[in-house]
């Protein structure tokens, strides 16, 4: 009796693990609405931050731009979102409760467009999905991206969640690795 038992167990678990390794099968990307051409960047930069008077630092600004091989910039914020709360642009003002407000409602919406894109390429229905895992350096809620992100896309309750935040520049091999190790497992 045992050893059927066993054997069950085993087919159960084969059932459930990756016949092979893991593939990625679509990509879904998406930036925020507004873009600075890097060539423009230190004078908006400048501007916006009311230190246009300060042409020192600004010279240095757009040779470290020059050199950054970055074409675009995209932002959410615009000139009118930092006219309504200046203490954004203010030097060593308190300003991370209104960016945390911020991002806390775009971020998710950023990966709402990028999951749709994805999805929509994957070609398969979103109730097959059964993990969501979420990496951002912007903004930290409670319930965090990963949640309002599953609530966005009308993804089931039950659908597992990870979610990453600060991983700076290495985010993305990190989201990759885990979701391999969780796709094989």
């Amino acid at each position: 009796m045992a050893g059927g038992i066993m054997e069950d167990l085993e087919a159960f678990r084969k059932a459930q693990r990756a016949d092979g390794p893991a593939t990625i099968l679509a990509i879904g990307t998406a930036t925020p609405p507004n873009a600075v051409d890097q060539s423009t960047y230190p004078d908006y930069y400048f501007k916006i931050t009311n230190s246009e008077h300060m042409t020192e630092l600004k010279e240095k600004f757009r040779r470290m731009c020059d050199k950054s091989a970055i074409n675009k910039r995209y932002m959410y914020l615009t000139e009118e979102i930092l006219k309504e709360n200046p203490k954004v642009c203010e030097y060593m003002a308190p300003s991370l409760d209104a960016r945390q407000d911020m991002v806390v409602v775009e971020v998710p919406r950023l990966g709402k467009e990028a999951a749709a894109k994805a999805i929509k390429e994957w070609g398969q229905p979103k109730s097959k999905i059964t993990h969501v895992i979420f990496c951002t350096t912007s903004g930290v809620d409670m319930p965090g991206a990963d949640y309002q992100l599953t609530k966005l896309l009308g993804l089931r309750p039950s659908v597992k969640r990870v979610m990453m935040y600060q991983q700076g520049c290495f985010a993305g091999g990190t989201v990759l690795r885990v979701a391999k190790d969780l796709a094989e497992r």
